[in-house]
């Protein structure tokens, strides 16, 4: 079959409602502005305005958010087949406060982890090249199961899996029972993607980069990427070994929130351009710098394309 999508994103769409004043604390926050959020929504619309064909497979609920969200992913020509309009759940959203660090949230879950096997059909993953998702998306039943499925159905049929580990113990308080559902995915040989907060979360104690490398690397991913914010990218590779890329300066921080995901997107991008990994960090890190210079998406205006320059 002829593969006319290029990344499935399997996961939550939410909204964000991030604080308007910078480094507050959510407690001291007065006024918040709507964004869509969710990681795997962020990437798909990244994607998209990189002009790609993406996919997000998710569920909101039958109201004014739920409708605030499909608008606005058609305005991105983010492809929405693929979204459940739950009657029973609403919306989810998460309270955010804006930071140049790592910001706090408060999270309302609803209808994000009401994922159905029935909307990740097979001929759409036999359709597709890569397929991604988030910690947070495995964190809840039923959309654990239909995403680990579809993960290794996915792989059968030889799509690049991907999965950004962004863990949270406010998201899934269970450290252990996440890591033997990251041992499963894991075993799809997928693209990591993890900062150096997320494996904080996770073991709940600082890890070095040696131990970080090797625990995921055991559990079956090829290509682990670890992000460290100011003090750049590791990126470590069965086959191409280990490097170090160092951050690129930002005059003005604005917004850090989506950041990780412009990078993954950048990441998977450069990699469907068949990019080698050097290259793909830098791309990947250009998108970082344009998201953290922006409040809320990507700007409006620019061809993105055009702006990391890489010639596909």
């Amino acid at each position: 079959m002829e593969k006319k999508i290029d990344i499935i994103c399997a996961g939550e769409v939410l909204i964000d409602f991030i604080g308007h004043e910078v480094n507050t604390s959510i407690n001291r926050t007065k006024d918040y502005h709507r964004f869509l959020g969710g990681s795997p929504t962020n990437v798909a619309v990244n994607a998209a305005r990189l002009g790609l064909n993406s996919v997000l497979v998710a569920t909101c609920g039958q109201d004014g958010l739920g409708e605030y969200i499909v608008r606005k992913l058609k305005a991105n020509k983010v492809i929405t087949s693929q979204i459940r309009k739950s009657n029973t759940e609403p919306t989810s959203v998460i309270f955010v406060s804006k930071s140049t660090g790592t910001p706090d949230f408060i999270p309302y879950r609803e209808a994000d982890y009401q994922i159905h096997q029935s909307q990740i059909p097979d001929d759409l993953l036999a359709s597709a090249k890569i397929f991604h998702t988030t910690c947070f998306a495995l964190s809840k039943n039923p959309a654990r199961t239909t995403i680990l499925e579809s993960a290794k159905k996915a792989q059968s049929l030889g799509l690049q899996t991907s999965i950004d580990i962004n863990f949270s113990e406010r998201i899934w308080p269970d450290r252990e029972e996440a890591k033997l559902v990251l041992k499963e995915y894991l075993g799809t040989n997928p693209f990591v993607k993890l900062s150096e907060d997320d494996c904080y979360r996770l073991f709940a104690e600082t890890k070095t980069e040696d131990f970080i490398f090797d625990y995921f690397h055991d559990l079956g991913a090829a290509t682990i990427c670890l992000t460290k914010g100011k003090d750049g990218v590791v990126l470590s590779d069965k086959n191409f070994g280990m490097f170090y890329q160092k951050a690129q300066k930002i005059d003005e921080i604005k917004d850090t929130t989506g950041a990780g995901d412009a990078f993954w997107t950048g990441f998977l991008y450069a990699q469907l351009l068949n990019k080698n990994f050097e290259e793909t960090i830098t791309i990947a890190q250009k998108l970082a710098v344009l998201k953290l210079q922006n409040v809320g998406r990507l700007p409006e205006g620019i061809n993105i394309a055009t702006y990391l320059n890489t010639d596909g």
